[in-house]
């Protein structure tokens, strides 16, 4: 049986889904993975504002972690770029990489959403080392060309926005008509 373990750059496939035009539900994308195989391990990888900065990211995330995922996080930290501008960073590709190193022994199978062409090394190191099957989800425009050729698999993430299309639930509410034409009726 596979042992499937998921690593989620948050940003890199927030801009992926987005560049497609959907979001990405996360309950569905861990049961999608669930349905072919044992998830041995679950990890969402995300860099936040600070604690002070009012963000629906912070929300997100706290769904993330309640909902069968590891959350792996840490703040943005603001610096000047080379013109004096302020810019905000927060990349995780350590982070990934190490995580990914650690729990390397319990999987097969390495799922990484991401399309950042500095994942090639990882991706190498995990099929020569631990002879694990790795694949690749991103949006093909944004894919390193090397990411894609040195993984196993590569899925575009559009083949996937039937089955992780987050969709929006509208409530309605009843409307009494007869409210509606009492205080707009022209007598």
């Amino acid at each position: 049986m596979k042992r499937i373990g998921l690593f989620i750059d948050g940003s890199n496939i927030f801009m992926s889904a987005k560049a497609l035009g959907f979001r990405v539900d996360y309950t569905k994308l861990l049961n999608y993975y669930k349905s072919m195989g044992e998830v041995a391990h679950a990890f969402y990888f995300t860099a936040l504002p600070p604690k002070e900065v009012n963000s629906d990211l912070r929300k997100m995330v706290d769904y993330v972690r309640h909902n069968g995922y590891v959350v792996v996080e840490k703040e943005t930290r603001e610096y000047l770029d080379d013109k004096g501008l302020p810019k905000l960073k927060g990349n995780m590709d350590v982070e990934i990489a190490v995580y990914a190193g650690e729990v390397a022994a319990s999987m097969s199978h390495m799922v990484l959403f991401s399309g950042d062409g500095d994942f090639r090394c990882l991706i190498e190191s995990m099929q020569r080392k631990h002879n694990i099957h790795c694949t690749v989800v991103s949006a093909r425009s944004l894919a390193s060309g090397s990411l894609r050729s040195q993984a196993n698999e590569f899925v575009d993430l559009s083949t996937l926005r039937i089955a992780l299309n987050h969709e929006y639930v509208e409530k309605t509410v009843p409307i009494d008509r007869t409210l509606i034409r009492r205080k707009f009726s022209f007598k």
